[in-house]
């Protein structure tokens, strides 16, 4: 017995079971958004057709129309949403309506129970519109056929667990979705309400969305009006349904290009982050259309992966309506189109950078890391991205740009610093950042995980190098302050270490690659750095921690030569039997763990560090 002669009983994906208990448990004020959802669904359903039908016309043969179709039944209080698009299969049904394929999905979910389940903000990023239909109805019915197979199917559930997939009758391809209704939901079985709610929100559908054989839509595609017409309500709704979010755009780009491609784009900056923005696959989501027929909405070759956080549509009549999804990746006028909208993109967020800094420095922490991509991967635009690039620093409260901090560069100071890691507040606690506030020496906290490899392919800015305060010699002594420097010091100090130093090195053995006196500690006893041409720590610990490295390089040792505990321990470095003296011996493994902890590692051997801390602390007492 096959699946097209038996109703079978599946269970929920569990994540679509939670997200279901978030969502019909939760009564929001604009529920009315189901509507929305839905219409939007069957519009992508009718672009799909219509792209397949380009090479296969008998796929729309009993299409004589794509439209959306509302029917309300009072006696049944049912409200059914029916369109003849592309349809699904047993296969389609199941992945579509029974499992969501994200990664990250539980985690989210969990958050999202823990926190406000009228958030709809969160549901929004996650895309989960069709499962909105839950909110208003105790039981949803989709009837569909997809095109060019015979079978058509009925899915059926009440949202509480399961839901079953049986054989049916549907004439023609395409899906109706049949909400039976709440009680507390009967307001949508009014004619006056659904007309209200489909202009309010679905008015920019390129479809006709019928109820009865009144058009409830302008149905006109929304880029191909003038951008003065557009209102900042289209724009959001439009945005709503491109996009399936339910945030507020940050930033509108409507431009019309004539040239040598001709292109029309209509693109939104999301307000808040879009859910898969890290999904390794790394998507576009703005969709190509030519002739305003849809092609595709994973196009690679036009939208570069840095600006994949972009929604939205871009429409060229120079483009064949009869290139296939796989040429577009090679097609040279649309590689001219991307280099022109990715220019535009850059250079409007320039200007809103410079008009609205504090605007700016939201939409920076939403989505500069993925910004800084294009650092490695547009080495052409390198120059335009590194101006509108903004970052944490020891010199400035707000964000602050490159050029900026040149303008605050110190006499003498001929490299950009920066340090990094996982968290910009701890990075300003290290002890490598003392000599440089001490001569008051800005410092850049990085701690996106793309900012190690960028800074392996950008070496300057604005005739400065990029230059690790956690890596080689330092270079404040060519930097100016406003003390006077006192060398008779520093020199007297590096010699009164070298006993000390000379007993480190013997007891550390390969364990450091070096110990020497340290000129950017100011409070701390001691520091790790890397050799100049290592690799910086923090970049070890990331390719550790994805497997492409195994064992990291050794680091040297800095002392402080003006910290007490170091000034003791010289001196009882200087006494005859140094080299045998466990207390010395004991001092140089407890300052190189102190240093790891510092760095945020743990000691090598744990069980030796608290033993000779224990020792240590009964020889004070």
């Amino acid at each position: 017995m096959t699946a097209a002669d038996v109703k079978e009983t599946f269970s929920f994906q569990t994540e679509v079971g939670q997200l279901l208990d978030i969502v019909a448990g939760s009564l929001y004020s604009n529920r009315e958004i189901f509507l929305r959802e839905l219409i939007s669904n069957a519009s992508d359903a009718c672009d799909k057709l219509r792209y397949e039908a380009l090479t296969a016309p008998k796929l729309a043969a009993n299409a004589e129309q794509f439209a959306i179709v509302l029917d309300v039944d009072k006696k049944a209080k049912t409200l059914s949403i029916s369109d003849n698009g592309i349809g699904m299969s047993h296969a389609d049904l199941l992945e579509t309506l029974g499992t969501i394929a994200r990664s990250g999905t539980g985690a989210f979910l969990e958050a999202l129970k823990e926190g406000s389940k009228g958030d709809l903000g969160l549901i929004g990023q996650f895309g989960v519109g069709f499962y909105s239909s839950f909110m208003v109805a105790s039981k949803v019915e989709v009837i569909t056929r997809k095109a060019g197979e015979d079978q058509s199917w009925l899915w059926v559930s009440d949202g509480k667990g399961e839901f079953t997939i049986e054989p049916t009758d549907r004439n023609e391809c395409g899906t109706t979705v049949v909400l039976h209704l709440k009680k507390d939901a009967k307001e949508f079985l009014e004619d006056a309400r659904i007309k209200h709610i489909v202009r309010t929100y679905s008015d920019h559908i390129s479809f006709p969305v019928l109820l009865g054989e009144e058009a409830l839509n302008s149905a006109s595609a929304i880029w191909t009006r003038p951008p003065k017409e557009v209102t900042e309500e289209q724009h959001t709704e439009f945005y709503h349904h491109s996009s399936h979010a339910f945030d507020t755009p940050w930033l509108v780009l409507h431009n019309r290009v004539e040239g040598t491609v001709n292109h029309t784009s209509l693109l939104y900056v999301p307000s808040m982050a879009p859910f898969d923005l890290y999904d390794t696959e790394r998507k576009s989501h703005v969709k190509l259309y030519v002739n305003r027929v849809f092609i595709s909405e994973n196009t690679k070759g036009l939208i570069p992966s840095y600006l994949r956080f972009l929604r939205g549509v871009v429409d060229s009549e120079d483009l064949s309506l009869n290139v296939s999804r796989e040429m577009l990746q090679s097609d040279p006028k649309l590689s001219k189109i991307k280099k022109a909208l990715t220019k535009k993109v850059l250079s409007e967020l320039k200007k809103k950078a410079g008009k609205a800094p504090d605007e700016y420095a939201a939409f920076w922490q939403n989505f500069g890391a993925v910004l800084k991509e294009g650092l490695i991967e547009d080495p052409d635009l390198q120059s335009k991205l590194l101006e509108i690039c903004r970052f944490s620093s020891t010199g400035s409260d707000s964000l602050t740009s490159l050029s900026d901090y040149v303008g605050r560069c110190k006499e003498g100071q001929d490299s950009i610093y920066y340090i990094t890691g996982e968290d910009s507040k701890k990075l300003e606690q290290s002890p490598q950042l003392e000599g440089f506030n001490a001569k008051g020496v800005e410092v850049l906290l990085l701690s996106d995980n793309v900012d190690e490899f960028w800074l392996q392919h950008v070496t300057e800015f604005e005739g400065k190098t990029f230059k690790s305060v956690t890596r080689g010699a330092t270079e404040l002594d060519k930097i100016e302050d406003d003390q006077a420097k006192d060398d008779d010091k520093d020199s007297s100090g590096e010699s009164d270490l070298a006993d000390l130093i000379a007993v480190m090195k013997v007891e550390l053995g390969d364990a450091v690659k070096d110990v020497r006196p340290s000129k950017r500690l100011t409070s701390s006893p001691v520091c790790l750095v890397a050799d100049e041409g290592d690799m910086d720590a923090n970049l070890e610990r990331l390719l550790k921690r994805h497997g492409q490295i195994v064992d990291g390089t050794t680091r040297i040792l800095e002392l402080n030569p003006t910290h007490s505990i170091l000034e003791k321990l010289a001196q009882r470095a200087k006494g005859e039997q140094a080299e045998s003296d466990t207390l010395l011996q004991d001092a140089a493994h407890l300052l190189l763990d102190q240093a790891k902890i510092a760095d945020g590692e743990a000691p090598s051997d744990p069980a030796e560090f608290v033993r000779r801390l224990s020792a240590v602390f009964d020889k004070a007492l």
